[in-house]
């Protein structure tokens, strides 16, 4: 919760700077294209997931989780594994000298913190285990027997944005020689498409591919451009995430639903060019 605070904090303080400068017409980057790869660290804010099926309707108060960054080695610069750390990919357009619209996808993870104790309410019946009871607001330990919860593959934000990117060397009336060093901030919109991991009491899984809910986020940061077509760029990305429709065991009507806020540290590295 204070991670994301901290970001409120950094976003609302960029869009002040950014409020401040004005664009001028020689950095027109109107008709270019960007496209870039990148990685992210993530945190989440606590949430309550509502789990429902035909022997079992119970909450699960407070339930804290976490992200799972792989350790940085060669795969993360491996054709073949790079898919497997934490990562962020997007292209876009500018529309305008200083507007853009992207397409994006912020592959995060997460993963409920285990053996945690968080309060339990609803009932659970037929499960042939010994939590076959009914519960009112009482303490329960998420151990592997009862609960396993992951979005580990992941937790996956496909989303739109409307970017505006505003270069501050040109405003302050400076230059450095084949450097740029721009601004932005922006807004999005998309859906979450996981494939969630979860073990559940003795029922069998269903890790399929599955739209589950919607998300929608602020972006600001600052971007480095090299020599006109390479940049550098650094993202604090925070928003909330509303999954209604979370598959969970292999009966069809089983399904869990959360809801919670999100925050993203991104460093990316990419390219920009005129079509």
């Amino acid at each position: 919760m204070i991670r994301f605070f901290l970001a409120s904090v950094l976003l609302a303080c960029s869009s002040i700077v950014y409020a401040q400068y004005s664009p001028v017409s020689s950095h027109n980057q109107k008709g270019k294209v960007f496209v870039y790869w990148g990685w992210n660290r993530a945190s989440y804010t606590q949430s309550n997931i509502h789990f429902k099926g035909q022997e079992y309707d119970f909450t699960l108060k407070s339930v804290v989780a976490k992200d799972r960054p792989t350790h940085f080695t060669a795969r993360y610069f491996n054709p073949s594994k790079m898919t497997i750390p934490q990562y962020n990919f997007r292209i876009g357009y500018f529309i305008s000298p200083e507007f853009s619209l992207s397409f994006g996808f912020d592959h995060m993870k997460y993963v409920m913190k285990q053996d945690q104790i968080v309060n339990i309410t609803g009932q659970i019946s037929g499960s042939g285990t010994e939590y076959d009871r009914a519960y009112q607001n009482e303490p329960i330990e998420l151990t592997g027997d009862f609960l396993k919860f992951e979005h580990t593959n992941g937790l996956n934000y496909l989303n739109i944005e409307l970017r505006r990117m505003h270069n501050l060397l040109d405003e302050r009336k400076l230059r450095v020689k084949n450097i740029e060093l721009n601004i932005f901030e922006g807004a999005g919109v998309g859906i979450l498409y996981p494939k969630t991991d979860v073990t559940l009491l003795n029922f069998e899984e269903n890790d399929q591919w599955h739209i589950a809910g919607y998300g929608m986020n602020l972006v600001g940061g600052l971007n480095v451009t090299f020599f006109k077509h390479f940049f550098i760029q650094a993202e604090m990305k925070g928003g909330y995430i509303n999954m209604p429709d979370i598959l969970t065991t292999n009966f069809p009507q089983d399904r869990a639903s959360q809801h919670f806020f999100f925050f993203q540290g991104n460093t990316n590295l990419g390219l920009i060019f005129k079509l």
